[in-house]
Formats: C-alpha cells, structure tokens, sequence
C-alpha cells in the first residue's frame, strides 16, 4: 500500500484547475480543435510531474485571485492526485495520436468521455483518485477488481498464482 502523501492546496485554485481543464475538454470536443487536447495533456503531465501543489494551474490562481480572494486550504493526498493526472494524461495521450494517426472519429470519442470524465471529477467525483484508492486499500477491498488484482501475486518458490480476473 502507498503511502499517504497529504498536500494542502487552496480549495478555489484546486477548483479552478479542475474547472478549467474540463471547459479546455469540453471547448477542444464541441470546436474540434486538437491542440487545445494537447494543452490539456500538456497541463496534465506537468501537475503529474511537479505535484499538485506545484501544478501549472494551481499555481496561477494561488499568485494572482488567491492573493486577493484567500480560499481556505483543502487536504489532498498528493499521490492520489498524482495517479489521477497520470490517468486523464493517458487518455489525452490516446486521443492525441488517435485524433493525429489513427481515426478522428474515435479521437474525438476519446476527448468526449475525457471531458465527461473530467467534469466528473471537478463537480467531486473524481475516477482517477478512486482507482487509486481502490488499488491500494489494505487487502483490496474497495471494489471487486481490486480484490481479483491483490489475488494474482504470486509466490515465486511455488510457482503458483492467485485466482484470475
């Protein structure tokens, strides 16, 4: 089990990377522009990268409007929102080369279930953290895929396996 990174950030700045990223989604899908998939991405990897307390967007609201209007802080494990930006960047990752390479079409699938997912989690419903949490609670039992992943580790004297999903 991971362990428990807590980072506060200021609630509104958090709010606002949340709500920005999924208008960016929801603008990129409705307008068909594929860069904006990009800069999102790009965001993305950077809060991955630099923590959330650190993040590209949290950062411009906490030196600018937070300065002005102070938020209260909110409590955040840094590694749970670690694995969520890791999560959406893969998504955007795949839309990017699909929308570039592969079939438009399903690029901009991929962008449309990004920006649902997306918006998910800006309105506290966020699917990345979940997943993260899910995965690593003690013995797996959050959810049903968590407990069938714990089962698969495998003792290497013996050879032998858990269950299979």
């Amino acid at each position: 089990m991971k362990e428990y990174h807590p980072v506060e950030v200021p609630s509104a700045a958090f709010a606002f990377c949340k709500y920005s990223l999924a208008l960016l989604l929801w603008a990129a899908w409705i307008l068909h522009i594929k860069e904006l998939v990009g800069v999102v991405l790009l965001i993305l990897l950077l809060s991955a990268w630099l923590g959330v307390e650190r993040a590209p967007l949290v950062l411009l609201y906490s030196h600018t409007i937070n300065r002005l209007l102070p938020s209260k802080l909110e409590l955040l494990d840094g590694n749970a929102v670690r694995f969520a930006h890791l999560a959406g960047s893969f998504l955007n990752a795949t839309a990017l080369i699909s929308l570039y390479f592969i079939n438009p079409q399903v690029g901009w699938a991929i962008t449309g279930l990004t920006a649902i997912l997306k918006t998910s989690g800006a309105l506290g419903f966020c699917g990345g953290i979940k997943l993260y949490e899910c995965l690593n609670s003690p013995n797996g039992k959050c959810c049903r895929f968590g407990r069938q992943l714990k089962n698969l580790q495998c003792d290497p004297r013996s050879g032998k396996g858990g269950n299979t999903l």
